[in-house]
């Protein structure tokens, strides 16, 4: 992953987003993740993708005895909100690594369509994970990854796996398309079996109170998957 975050034109614009109340993550991503979580009370956990630190904090107040929140951009660490059980660490998730057998649980929101080689991401986290040990995560839909010419709730070009290059704030966002076989078999392949798994959309309710997420009703914009080491 690059450290497309420290762009000061896009971290201008996602930050412009998520204080407008127009993002995905707390109307959909949040709630959904906070409902697949397992319980966290003394759990020692890697937050891949951490950004600010949202989730991480989270699931310290929840109980978790350590969070170790990773992320590759300097400047999203830097605005990370403390919290005494949270260790804050800038690293790359192509090469970030951890002790076998040292996590109970890895998660990750909305970080994992940024990595070019996911099955060797999972290795390493099935490696990272005790017995019965969780991996979480939200990533970018499949459906909206796949078009290699990004269009609103146009489905195409899906069986062509690999990278993607978009403009969202900025020009060249680099992003990874793979499809939901995929991303089932690579899990499986490692050894990790899915207990869960969601599409969040808004409810009518939702569309009413904020009509800008009806959109997300013709299409699910996030994938989220809870698996557990067999």
């Amino acid at each position: 992953m690059n450290a497309l975050y420290d762009d000061p034109a896009f971290l201008d614009g996602y930050r412009r987003l998520r204080q407008s109340g127009q993002a995905l993550n707390e109307p959909l991503e949040i709630p959904a993740m906070d409902a697949a979580l397992p319980p966290v009370a003394g759990a020692r956990v890697v937050d891949l993708g951490c950004g600010e630190g949202g989730l991480a904090v989270r699931l310290a107040e929840a109980g978790a005895a350590e969070v170790l929140a990773v992320d590759v951009s300097e400047q999203m660490l830097a605005a990370a909100r403390p919290h005494a059980a949270v260790r804050y660490e800038c690293a790359d998730l192509a090469d970030f690594d951890v002790p076998a057998g040292s996590v109970d649980l890895v998660v990750s929101s909305m970080a994992l369509h940024y990595v070019g080689d996911f099955d060797d991401l999972v290795a390493r986290v099935a490696r990272w994970l005790v017995p019965g040990g969780w991996l979480v995560f939200t990533m970018e839909h499949p459906v909206m990854t796949a078009p290699v010419v990004a269009a609103d709730c146009v489905v195409d070009d899906y069986a062509d796996e690999g990278r993607r290059e978009r403009t969202w704030f900025v020009d060249g966002v680099i992003k990874y398309h793979r499809t939901i076989g995929t991303v089932f078999g690579t899990l499986h392949r490692h050894g990790l079996q899915v207990e869960r798994l969601d599409e969040p959309m808004p409810n009518p309710e939702q569309v009413v109170a904020q009509p800008s997420l009806a959109v997300h009703r013709r299409r699910p914009p996030i994938l989220l998957i809870a698996a557990r080491v067999r």
